[in-house]
């Protein structure tokens, strides 16, 4: 599936240079003025009565197959990365590798030892010295 939204996206680029080349070596209209940008004759300059030369036929058509292309290409690239039984069965493996594996005991952190020597209990201190000889 990768291969073939990989070819589409191939295509689509090659597609937009071509539209871009296409555009680009068109002559504009001789009545395309600055009326036409503000509204007037509109309907005229957006669909024209049907005649055109080659490039305009080979650009009308460049940009259907570029809006196909894309529909297409981002349809099967959704498909592809968001594939529920891809992700059930990768949430299932997670699961099974869980139980498979044992848990580690949790690991006790020793004191230091400073707080050794400050908790010494009164009968590991040694009894002064008594005189009793006196």
């Amino acid at each position: 599936m990768s291969f073939i939204v990989g070819v589409l996206i191939i295509l689509l680029v090659i597609n937009c240079l071509l539209l871009i080349f296409l555009v680009l070596v068109q002559l504009p209209k001789k009545d395309a003025g600055a009326g036409i940008a503000f509204g007037s004759g509109a309907a005229d300059a957006l669909f024209g009565s049907g005649s055109g030369n080659a490039l305009t036929k080979i650009t009308k058509w460049a940009t259907v197959t570029f809006i196909g292309l894309a529909l297409v290409a981002g349809h099967l690239q959704d498909k592809y990365h968001n594939n529920k039984n891809d992700t059930a069965a990768f949430a299932k493996g997670v699961q099974q590798k869980q139980m498979q594996l044992p848990m580690p005991a949790p690991v006790q952190p020793s004191p230091p030892a400073a707080t050794k020597l400050l908790s010494t209990t009164p009968e590991s201190i040694p009894a002064p010295a008594t005189n009793a000889a006196k």
